[in-house]
């Protein structure tokens, strides 16, 4: 492929849907869009060549790509971007009001616009059953009226090996002539036996697999050394061009408490596996909960260093996961950068999509463009 396909990222974050698209010579990310001023620096350190507007998407269009760029409609060959979806998501609470649950117009706005030859547009899972399912229809009717065929589908990371389950819509719109094709899954299920379909595939990337050079500090410890050699291809893919420093591996300093609550929990346990007298007051059903070390991570938020806000304390030790191990199971290196305060960089990995999910939606992309 001669010409490089020219991207454009909008709700950009820290790079995670376009990290494969970054890292491959066919693709070429000319700007990015992102609102958060720290989010938007940390996607600048770890893209240093591309521009990044730091703005209001209402403020951003094909103004700024022909002043910068010389870039006129019809000339950027893919748009890749998530609004960001907490009035959608299953676990948020779905107000249809909320002004961020309509950022979809501006996607569509944008599209209209600049008018690239693909897009690739992601959400969370409860995107589907938002409004009965019409929002989805809506955003479709929306995308196709510009002349785009629109294809979605619901991918789980984890079967494309990344050490979490965690659902996504990928909808894929269209002006080229070439059939659209999702990648195929890479993993599978071993809970759930393996059958004739997946005998060829490797069975789901575990949290101990994704994990387990890191140390296991306690509450309020910082470690800077990895714990041992690389395990496994994950570990070995993780760790290559990292610094010679580990970034981001420290815990909160938890109070007495809570550690006690921590100590106590089995591989995977509820607060229902506690003595009562330490069972936490309130909660949710997946909150002061322990991750399992033999199995994928539970889907990971901006809150993975919350044991009040989800299931996230590690498995072996008595604290919530640390933002390095955050960073890993949502697939980014360890050379990656996050900016800001624990707080900023937790939102940062935890909005994001994987980085393996990328990968395999850019091998299909790619093939799309070449007419296969």
């Amino acid at each position: 492929m001669a010409k490089k396909i020219k991207i454009i990222d909008l709700f950009a974050g820290v790079g995670g849907l376009s990290f494969g698209f970054a890292h491959n010579d066919n693709f070429e990310i000319i700007a990015a869009n992102e609102i958060l001023p720290n989010m938007a620096k940390a996607y600048e350190l770890n893209h240093p060549s591309v521009k990044v507007y730091c703005k209001d998407i209402k403020e951003f269009g094909i103004e700024d790509l022909e002043k910068d760029f010389g870039i006129k409609k019809g000339e950027i060959d893919l748009i890749v971007g998530g609004p960001p979806c907490q009035s959608y998501s299953t676990v948020g609470k779905r107000l249809i009001d909320d002004p961020k649950g309509k950022l979809f117009q501006e996607y569509y706005r944008i599209l209209k616009e600049i008018d690239p030859k693909v897009f690739l547009f992601e959400n969370v899972k409860g995107l589907l059953s938002m409004l009965g399912g019409e929002l989805l229809k809506t955003i479709i009717s929306l995308f196709e009226s510009l002349g785009y065929k629109v294809v979605y589908k619901v991918f789980n990371s984890a079967d494309y090996g990344a050490p979490q389950v965690r659902e996504r819509v990928i909808m894929i719109g269209t002006k080229l002539n070439s059939k659209f094709s999702y990648p195929e899954p890479t993993h599978y299920n071993p809970e759930e036996g393996q059958t004739l379909l997946t005998q060829e595939l490797k069975p789901y990337l575990t949290l101990a697999e994704a994990i387990s050079d890191l140390p296991f500090i306690k509450s309020s410890e910082e470690s800077f050394e990895y714990s041992t050699e690389p395990a496994n291809e994950f570990q070995k893919l993780m760790r290559k061009n990292a610094h010679e420093k580990l970034m981001d591996h420290n815990a909160p300093n938890n109070n007495e408490n809570l550690v006690k609550i921590m100590e106590k929990l089995p591989d995977g346990g509820t607060p229902n596996d506690l003595p009562e007298e330490l069972r936490p007051k309130s909660g949710f059903a997946n909150t002061y909960c322990r991750l399992w070390w033999n199995r994928p991570s539970t889907t990971i938020t901006r809150n993975l260093s919350t044991p009040s806000s989800s299931r996230c304390i590690h498995p072996k030790a008595p604290r919530p996961l640390t933002t390095r191990e955050g960073a890993r199971i949502q697939c980014f290196p360890d050379n990656y950068v996050f900016y800001g305060t624990r707080s900023d960089k937790n939102l940062q990995i935890g909005n994001a999509v994987p980085t393996f999910l990328s990968s395999a939606l850019k091998d299909s992309i790619k093939k799309h463009f070449l007419g296969q």
